[in-house]
């Protein structure tokens, strides 16, 4: 009964119909971040609900309980319960044209002036077009290349912290209810995401049947010989923790999409397969060593 307690009530408070929690169309398989609008789609005492989940996932935590599998949060959301700083390459997650869009900015150089952008950031709220100021009196705070640093760092703020701070407050103040801090300090955020939600059940051959090849690997595919050392390793050697680690690596949460992995999501939200691509060791620099990275 117990278990069945925390899988019915965090169905509930986690599915978006609920209006407390949304799915960003850039978030890996179902993964959910705090809805800005929630005061509006959850008007009734919706930071009550965000202070009661909070409490519910401290004590799944401390009891070693699951909660249910559309929980799986923001990446940034457990930096925030652990304590952890957040990066700029959280917002990539969040909103990954929004991340690529600031990070042209960095190119403009002098020419950032003809963008004619300052301190505000246009919200919709729920089809209703907002500007919010950045910081005091933003719209009257012209961004150039002397401050653009400080620019970056106000949106990465907002995005991250500001537009739900009351919400995300209410889920920290929970969840500090019931769990010590000092207790947190033996986990990362993907031990902590596996932690309360569970090791996914992870189909390795239809992992295998939607993979593609790219680089020294097209040719070959599947029987290039690395390629059957990786699926090896994978199969053979690594438990199920290790193949849903690597699947948080390359997809950033360790869910699998209901229909399988011909509808995996990667890092930018959009539909595409998991891919190897192999790297020719000619065209490395000398005394260069690539290790594996996701993209």
């Amino acid at each position: 009964m117990t278990r069945e307690w925390f899988q019915l009530i965090t169905e509930q408070l986690y599915d978006p119909a609920f209006g407390l929690w949304y799915h960003p169309s850039n978030l890996a398989q179902g993964t959910v971040s705090i809805n800005p609008n929630s005061s509006v789609t959850c008007p009734e005492d919706h930071l009550v609900y965000f202070r009661v989940l909070g409490r519910i996932l401290g004590r799944a935590l401390l009891d070693r309980q699951l909660v249910h599998k559309g929980g799986h949060m923001a990446r940034f959301l457990y930096k925030h319960l652990l304590g952890f700083p957040v990066t700029f390459d959280d917002l990539s997650e969040l909103d990954y044209d929004y991340y690529q869009s600031l990070r042209k900015l960095l190119t403009m150089g002098d020419d950032l002036g003809y963008a004619c952008l300052d301190f505000t950031v246009m919200e919709d709220h729920l089809g209703a077009k907002e500007s919010v100021n950045l910081v005091p009196n933003g719209a009257n705070v012209d961004v150039t290349a002397a401050n653009l640093g400080e620019y970056l760092e106000a949106c990465l703020r907002y995005r991250l912290m500001t537009c739900v701070q009351s919400q995300l407050t209410e889920l920290l103040l929970g969840f500090f209810d019931v769990v010590p801090e000092p207790a947190l300090t033996i986990f990362d955020c993907n031990e902590l995401e596996l932690v309360l939600c569970g090791l996914p059940t992870i189909d390795i051959a239809d992992w295998q049947k939607y993979t593609a090849y790219e680089g020294v690997f097209r040719s070959q595919g599947p029987s290039h010989r690395i390629v059957k050392w990786f699926w090896e390793i994978v199969t053979r050697d690594f438990d199920v923790e290790l193949q849903a680690r690597l699947l948080q690596f390359v997809t950033g949460t360790s869910g699998v999409p209901s229909r399988g992995f011909s509808v995996l999501q990667g890092n930018d939200g959009n539909v595409r397969l998991f891919t190897l691509h192999g790297l020719d060791p000619a065209n490395q620099k000398e005394g260069a060593h690539d290790y594996p990275r996701s993209q």
